[in-house]
């Protein structure tokens, strides 16, 4: 007999509809990743998903290369307009368009929304990298320029080939996969060591104490907990970015690239 899997339950504090749950339940039967990572298939198979990789990732480069040095914010997507973490993830966004950074997210609601909110209620520049499901994943009403991924795993190449610095904040399973790859990225040295910020002390404090304990066993670099900048300031948070992202790469002094309208490329306006 086969293990009956539990469909999730609703939460009074998060609350779920029974068509979200539907939908849930239809977007893992028909995820592209799962037929993907479903095994050997044919040659033909194989080719057409390197083709449809392949355009992912060149429509994404098309459009960002426009976009200026990006701060990208994680999340939950169920966090509710008005709590806590919503309200601190807004004042990021904020903080860090008025960096003159652009700021990036899934595009979707809770923490992405909240983070999109914050830069285009100063007048920043806002993207949503969306994702295509088997159901209508809505953007955001705050996203001024977006585009829709395929695959999961080319949405996380774009959220983190255009950033110079990571605000992660609370979230679930996603938003700690996002962290930690991010983190080994710098860790091996595939990616710059750009600032990883960690907010929502109180939520995150056991995986806080978990990462030191990871160092104290010898599993990380004694020195690996350090990439990580934890905090509830936005001041402070703000301050990380001006020294480690801002002057660290000069990003005043970086020019973004001009558009070839032979190419067809549009520059990004605000």
């Amino acid at each position: 007999m086969g293990v009956r899997k539990t469909l999730p339950q609703p939460d009074p504090e998060h609350p779920i509809t029974e068509e979200e749950v539907h939908k849930q339940v239809l977007f893992e039967l028909e995820t592209q990743e799962q037929t993907l990572l479903s095994g050997a298939t044919s040659r033909l198979h194989n080719l057409t998903t390197l083709f449809r990789v392949s355009r992912d990732l060149f429509r994404a480069f098309r459009m960002l290369n426009f976009a200026g040095p990006c701060v990208t914010i994680f999340g939950s997507a169920r966090t509710l307009p008005g709590t806590r973490y919503y309200e601190m993830a807004r004042q990021m966004g904020a903080a860090c368009a008025r960096l003159g950074f652009t700021v990036m997210t899934g595009g979707g609601p809770g923490i992405m929304q909240a983070g999109n909110q914050g830069a285009f209620e100063i007048g920043g520049r806002s993207i949503g990298v969306n994702i295509e499901l088997p159901f209508e994943q809505e953007l955001n009403p705050y996203v001024q320029h977006s585009i829709t991924m395929r695959y999961f795993f080319t949405r996380k190449v774009v959220l983190v080939k255009y950033s110079y610095a990571f605000i992660v904040m609370p979230g679930g399973a996603g938003t700690m996969d996002e962290m930690f790859e991010t983190m080994t990225l710098i860790q091996t040295g595939k990616l710059k060591i750009f600032p990883i910020v960690l907010m929502g002390k109180d939520y995150w404090q056991p995986l806080m104490d978990f990462v030191h304990r990871m160092a104290e066993h010898g599993m990380i670099s004694p020195d690996d907990p350090d990439l990580i900048f934890f905090t509830d300031s936005i001041e402070e948070a703000t301050a990380h970015l001006q020294r480690y992202a801002v002057r660290q790469f000069g990003l005043r002094h970086k020019r973004v690239p001009k558009a070839l309208r032979i190419l067809g490329e549009k520059p990004m306006a605000r």
